[in-house]
Parts: C-alpha cells; structure tokens; sequence
C-alpha cells in the first residue's frame, strides 16, 4: 500500500465536467432516476487498468453464472443483467468524473432534500414527529442519516469553500443527521475520522486544527441537545439492541442453504426474510405514519426492497457463494484501489460505507442515489491508480 503524500495546494481539479453535468449532479439527489445517465459513459470502462478491466469482468461473470442455478434462471438473468449493467454504469461515471471534488455539487441537492424532510415532518406532524424521528418522504429515515454524513465529508472537505454558507450547511445536515437518529450512519462519521486524524497527523496540522474543532463542535452541540429537548430521542444512538438485525440475518442464512450456489436471484431473496415481510407492504416510515400506505398493486411486490441487513448475507442470499465470490473480490479490489488513490476523500468514504454494509445494505441498487455513490466512488478509486495522482483534499 502506497504512502499518503502531502497534498497540493491547488483545489481545483484537472478535469472540471461542463456545468450541465454538475447541474445533474446537484440535482440528483432530489430526482435519482436522472442517474441513469451514467450509461452514457459506459464506453470509459475501457480506459481502466488492465487489472481493473479484469477484476470487473470477474466480477460480471459471478453474477451472470450464479443467475443460471437459481429457482428462476431466467428471471435472475435478466434482473442480474439489469443490475450488473447499472453497476458497471455508475463505476463508469466515476471514471467520467476523474476527480472526486467533481461530485461536490451532490451537496446542494442533499441540502434540498434535508429542508424538504424538516419542512414536511414539521408539516404533518409538527415537533413531536422531530423528536420522534425525522423522516423525508421517499428516503428512509437511515437512507436520510447516511446521506446526512456523506454530506458532513463533502463539507469538511471542500476547502476553498466560504464560512459563511459551511456552517449553516453543516448545521443543517447535522441537525438532520441526530433527528434521524440512526446508528448505522454513526459508523460513517466516527471510523472515517480516525482516517482523517492520522492524515492531519502525519500530513496537514492544519487540518488537524480544523478537524479537531469540528469534532469538538459537534461533541458541544450533541451535549447541549442531549441536556434538552432532543435528549431522549438522541438516547438511540447509545443504544446496544439490533432491532431485530439477527433475526434477518437468521433468515437470510436459512434462506440461502436451501441454493447455496446460485442463490435465490437478485431481489428475490426478500421472500425468505419471514421477520422483514411480516410487516407487509410498506413505503416509507414518515409516509405511513401519516396514513399514506402502501398501494394495492405493489403488495406483490413488497418483498423486492427488503435486505438482510448485512451487504454480504444479502448477497449470499440472492446470488449464493458464485455471485458472492465476485462482489467480495471486487469490493477488496476497490478497498485497496481507494488506498492508493491517495484521495483522502474516497478514502473516507469507502471506509465509512464497508463499515456501515456490515449491519446494513447501502450499496446494493438501484437507491435514492447513495448506493449508486458507493459505485461511482469505485469507479473515482479505481481510474486513479492509472493517474497516479497526488492527494487532492486538503484543510
């Protein structure tokens, strides 16, 4: 693994796409299927290293195979086709985007969807629904924590950014980061930290500085909630229950010994998650909560949106120990691409989202367009081993 050098002083990137695709980008968040136009950019895979091409062929080839010994060949083909193929687009758009500070207009959109979940929870149900748990529409409330850290990164990192607009900015995803009050995303602030630290400490005292005091500013923030209003709900993020993980997990390992090989095929191991599909059909939580339930005609469909709660039993249970093969080798490869980025930025990210994945699935797609993040963070991973370029993240 190569060592982390001292950043350059420029922040502005090499490739800088043009303003229509950073308006794409900001917008995204609000309207994810505008994602798709990542498939535009499919043909840049061939610009990978040799080793990455492969690593990615590997890995298509595991899913596609492990399709054939599943209970519907044909069906997990094409849903496996599909996915691979949306995978292998957003990885493309990474290797499009060349630079990780070109994803930095993702924020706006995410601040948008931040006022749109305080606005609407405080609409439909006023400060109780706060202190209960902030909720958005169509993200669910831990998809909504998740998206409040990766927001907290990009504005921690954003160096030629203005005080002025970083602070409201942090506060506000902060605030929407403890109302969600989901432990998962925790992982995705706190581990990554330790990155950060030892970065400052080796590299850039300054950022340091700047690091220390935002976590100094957050601990005096989280505290003087605690010591309110917000004390109760914050007590979830200091709790030690799995609210029912090892339940899931039990019936995604039932679910996958009975096709061990091939698995159940993509989105159709939720059917054997008897803890998950007790409850039904369901949209999201906040929606519920206001009696908005879910469509007749998506009953039978309920199953498809569940996970096991663990990135690697999911991906036993649909495509068995073939499929999985190849997602582990490829996520290693990206581990280890992400390290010799020397982007400190992928690597806060990568880190973050592997820890997360243990007791959630946040890269599997297609989402409001955090697991399509993971997929375009590899492909930013894995182009830069051939650009070999300096640390570009800096304080």
């Amino acid at each position: 693994m190569s060592q982390i050098s001292p950043p350059s002083p420029s922040d502005v990137p090499n490739f800088v796409p043009p303003k229509w695709v950073s308006w794409l980008i900001a917008l995204v968040p609000v309207f994810p299927p505008l994602y798709l136009a990542a498939f535009g950019s499919l043909k840049l895979l061939r610009t990978l290293p040799l080793t990455a091409r492969w690593v990615l062929f590997f890995f298509a080839s595991t899913q596609l195979l492990a399709a054939l010994f599943t209970p519907r060949p044909l069906l997990s083909l094409g849903l496996a086709a599909a996915r691979t193929l949306l995978i292998l687009a957003m990885i493309s758009a990474g290797v499009y985007l060349r630079d990780s500070r070109n994803l930095r207009p993702l924020l706006w959109g995410q601040l948008v969807i931040f006022a749109t979940a305080w606005g609407y929870t405080l609409y439909t149900q006023g400060f109780a629904g706060i202190q209960t748990r902030l909720g958005h529409p169509y993200y669910y409330i831990v998809s909504l924590g998740l998206v409040a850290a990766i927001a907290l990164w990009i504005i921690f990192f954003w160096k030629d950014g203005s005080l002025w607009w970083r602070i409201p900015a942090a506060s506000l995803a902060f605030l929407t980061f403890l109302a969600a009050e989901s432990r998962g995303p925790l992982l995705v602030l706190a581990l990554p930290a330790l990155a950060v630290l030892f970065y400052a400490l080796r590299f850039k005292p300054k950022m340091l500085l700047s690091a220390l005091s935002a976590i100094g500013g957050l601990a005096y923030f989280s505290g003087h909630l605690l010591a309110n209003s917000f004390a109760s709900p914050l007590q979830r993020f200091f709790s030690h229950d799995l609210s029912g993980r090892n339940f899931v997990w039990r019936d995604a390992i039932v679910g996958w010994q009975g096709h061990p090989i091939g698995g159940l095929g993509p989105y159709q191991g939720g059917a054997y998650l008897g803890y998950l599909l007790k409850d039904g059909c369901n949209l999201t939580p906040t929606l519920e909560q206001n009696n908005i339930n879910c469509p007749f005609f998506l009953n039978y469909f309920s199953s498809v949106w569940l996970i096991a709660h663990n990135v690697y039993l999911h991906s036993l249970i649909e495509t068995g120990i073939f499929g999985t093969v190849g997602f582990v080798l490829l996520n290693f490869f990206i581990i280890f691409s992400s390290f010799k980025s020397k982007d400190i930025f992928i690597i806060v990210i990568v880190i973050g989202y592997t820890a997360m994945n243990f007791i959630d699935v946040i890269s599997a797609v297609p989402s409001q367009h955090f697991s399509e993040l993971w997929w375009i963070i590899a492909g930013l991973a894995l182009i830069s081993i051939q650009n070999n370029q300096k640390p570009i993240h800096s304080e």
